[in-house]
């Protein structure tokens, strides 16, 4: 199985900046980064998916997000980032990194189903 480790979360005031990244043991056809705070389910905000055709629809974000956060990936995919720019107090949360097997984006691209590995996260607060 692979194996996913997060780094990068920390404290940050609203309107700052923080870079996520994660670790992966191998490549992986699809990853995605997802948020989660306490009693409430994971939520899926990026998607990465570099094997499909269809360049300009390889990334894929929530609306809560879009234009502020983005999703990448070095070219071993093995490393990925989230870059989040202009943060707000309602993102904070636990950041979790998470691996698929879609070659392509799937229907409901973002849903937790739609992956199959994620990392133990790390906390992100903005205040």
């Amino acid at each position: 199985h692979v194996q996913l480790v997060e780094s990068g979360g920390g404290s940050v005031q609203a309107g700052g900046s923080l870079t996520l990244s994660c670790t992966a043991s191998r490549d992986t056809n699809s990853m995605g980064w997802f948020h989660q705070t306490p009693g409430t389910e994971r939520e899926g905000i990026a998607g990465i998916y570099p094997h499909y055709r269809h360049a300009a629809a390889r990334t894929i974000y929530a609306a809560s997000v879009k234009g502020r956060f983005t999703i990448s990936q070095d070219n071993a995919k093995t490393t990925l980032w989230l870059q989040m720019n202009d943060l707000k107090p309602e993102d904070t949360a636990m950041y979790y990194c998470a691996a698929g097997d879609y070659m392509s984006p799937p229907a409901d691209p973002l849903s937790s189903s739609r992956f199959r590995r994620f990392g133990q996260g790390t906390q992100v607060t903005v205040s």
